[in-house]
């Protein structure tokens, strides 16, 4: 088994529609990051916001981007996640890319466009999990609205991180804190959700409450919810073990298949 795992959440207002500055905002971040870190989390579309406005904005797998984190990844010697807008053949996603310090990249496809925002109509939904095996630890990387379905969540891998990236409005942030802590608690894992905060393009409030809970649901974070901030916290391997061999509720998980 994989030792304790140090994640690092970055809660940040986002650059309208502009790569560039948004870069340039989080390469600052990254290098006032006090503490080692194993894992550095940014916010959903960290480059540009939540925008439908895919066809000027996307890049490519091979695009400024990607080749920024696989730099500040090797810079900082961390693993880095965080969604971007991706075309390929054509169609456009909002692709969560994680990369580690040496240049390893995977991906995981948004399931759950957000049809409130009409996002089905511009980006072409994923098929599939993603499960991360980094330092020891399996990780699940979702996407937002990904967080309002259970079952697409549902810890039928023994997973022990579930990640959440978002840009989650402050109309309806209490179901993001509530959906979060209960993601925890039923799944037996960790969850973290990183939100950003601010306005966007369209006017729409982000109030951030960015949190990380362990696997009883109990919130470890202690920064101001709604204001801009970077927190470390190490998670604890035996933590997992301990509760699981407890209590054994994952034991008694239903069994299902998607379709």
């Amino acid at each position: 088994m994989g030792k304790d795992l140090t994640i690092t959440i970055i809660q940040s207002h986002l650059h309208w529609e502009n790569a560039v500055a948004n870069r340039e905002l989080f390469a600052e971040k990254l290098n006032s990051v006090s503490r080692e870190t194993d894992l550095v989390v940014l916010p959903e579309m960290f480059t540009t916001g939540f925008t439908m406005n895919a066809a000027p904005l996307a890049e490519t797998m091979q695009g400024e981007s990607i080749v920024w984190m696989k730099e500040q990844a090797q810079k900082h010697n961390i693993a880095l996640m965080g969604s971007i807008i991706v075309e390929e053949e054509g169609r456009y996603y909002n692709r969560l890319i994680f990369v580690e310090d040496n240049g390893i990249l995977q991906y995981y496809d948004k399931r759950h466009t957000f049809t409130l925002a009409g996002e089905h109509k511009t980006y072409t939904r994923g098929e599939g999990h993603l499960i991360l095996d980094y330092k020891g630890w399996k990780i699940c990387p979702l996407i937002c609205y990904d967080l309002r379905f259970p079952v697409w969540a549902r810890n039928t891998q023994d997973y022990d991180l579930l990640i959440y990236v978002a840009n989650w409005p402050k109309r309806r942030i209490v179901a993001w804190d509530s959906l979060l802590k209960a993601r925890a608690i039923e799944n037996m894992s960790y969850c973290i959700g990183v939100n950003r905060v601010g306005l966007d393009g369209n006017g729409h409030e982000y109030v951030g409450h960015s949190a990380v809970y362990d696997v009883l649901g109990e919130q470890l974070t202690t920064t101001d919810f709604e204001k801009e901030f970077i927190e470390t916290i190490t998670l604890s391997r035996d933590h997992i073990q301990k509760n699981r061999k407890h209590l054994q509720f994952l034991t008694d998980r239903d069994s299902f298949s998607l379709e």
